[in-house]
């Protein structure tokens, strides 16, 4: 196994990046997802626009959550305390995020169950609702990663929930919230025609701006906080000047009708965003605030070398096979939706 020292490549750091790479992944594809159930009210005017709307990624939108599995097992097995320490202090926002997830995935089945509009109206708020949650919760529970919240000299957890909503915290709640909002309206000014692709550019012309801003008072905060105790925020300063730039440019494209040049923007920004995040972090896994002496790092909380070893092997195997998959998936269903697409109600229902 490779061996520990002076900071070089080791299986400790390769999956701290994997794992990175997984929410990275995750935030790429589930963030649009999030950001369409967001706009569906706002985009919307009949149940025929709705359904247009939902079926931009009802074919993808459950492969997608494939990567927040996998992020937390990687985690679980490669970073047991860390895991360990995570899901027992945060265990309220994920129980949240769990039980919005859980809505949004039923939402998906039973919409098209009645014809019933006030059936189908109460599916798309828990779809709506099911997307804004975990938008937000997802960020306010990386933000207080990163920030760092108390750990013992155990690596337990000891703080509270409302100790979890801290100012910084849902700054960068708010600032995934924006973010995916953005990232969902290109996903839908690239998926769809007409009237709903246009109402979509206009609409995310203007979150472009709104993203920007918030992820630029986020990402200054985090630097600045950074700057006090580490010198290392050369590389995370870079990567957060361009998720903010990208916001900014995912806006002017939308404005000129470039589709698919707005969504590269705004999942570049979201793959930015998520960076800057881990390399923030690295070598830590969480920060705790009662000391340096208690965080938990890639070392202190890792599974033993052979563990490590024998994960690298099942992820080389594996993962291009996953790939590859999900690749012909988004490339089956690459086709724009139009209003002209969607059957008539008592033809086959989505």
């Amino acid at each position: 196994m490779l061996a520990v020292e002076n900071g070089y490549a080791n299986l400790n750091t390769l999956w701290f990046a994997l794992i990175a790479v997984l929410w990275i992944g995750f935030f790429f594809l589930e963030g649009f997802d999030f950001g369409v159930g967001t706009l569906l009210p706002f985009l919307s005017r009949d149940d025929t626009d709705r359904r247009v709307i939902i079926n931009t990624i009802g074919p993808v939108w459950d492969g997608n959550e494939v990567w927040l599995i996998v992020a937390g097992g990687a985690t679980f097995a490669a970073f047991p305390n860390w895991y360990a320490t995570l899901f027992s202090g945060f265990y309220i926002p994920f129980f949240l995020v769990l039980a919005a997830l859980i809505f949004r995935g039923v939402a998906f089945e039973f919409r098209g169950k009645d014809r019933r509009l006030a059936w189908r109206a109460w599916w798309d708020r828990a779809l709506f609702w099911g997307s804004l949650f975990p938008s937000v919760l997802f960020g306010i529970a990386f933000a207080n990663i990163l920030r760092g919240v108390p750990i013992d000299a155990k690596g337990e957890f000891i703080g509270s929930f409302l100790g979890l909503l801290n100012p910084y915290a849902l700054t960068g709640g708010l600032a995934t919230f924006a973010l995916f909002t953005l990232h969902g309206a290109a996903f839908l000014s690239l998926k769809t025609d007409g009237e709903v692709r246009e109402r979509a550019r206009a609409t995310g012309g203007r979150i472009g701006l709104l993203a920007g801003v918030v992820v630029l008072v986020f990402f200054a905060w985090t630097l600045w906080s950074a700057a006090r105790v580490d010198d290392r925020v050369l590389v995370p300063g870079i990567m957060a000047i361009a998720a903010v730039l990208a916001c900014f440019l995912a806006a002017w494209l939308l404005r000129q009708g470039r589709d698919g040049r707005a969504f590269v923007a705004t999942g570049l920004s979201t793959v930015f965003l998520t960076a800057t995040i881990f390399l923030s972090l690295y070598p830590r896994v969480m920060v705790s605030s009662l000391g340096p002496a208690n965080d938990l790092t890639i070392w202190n909380s890792s599974s033993t070398p052979r563990t490590l070893g024998l994960m690298t092997i099942v992820a080389l195997v594996s993962t291009p096979v996953v790939l590859a998959y999900q690749g012909w998936t988004y490339w089956v269903f690459r086709k724009r939706l139009r209003r002209e697409d969607i059957p008539a109600a008592g033809e086959v229902q989505h």
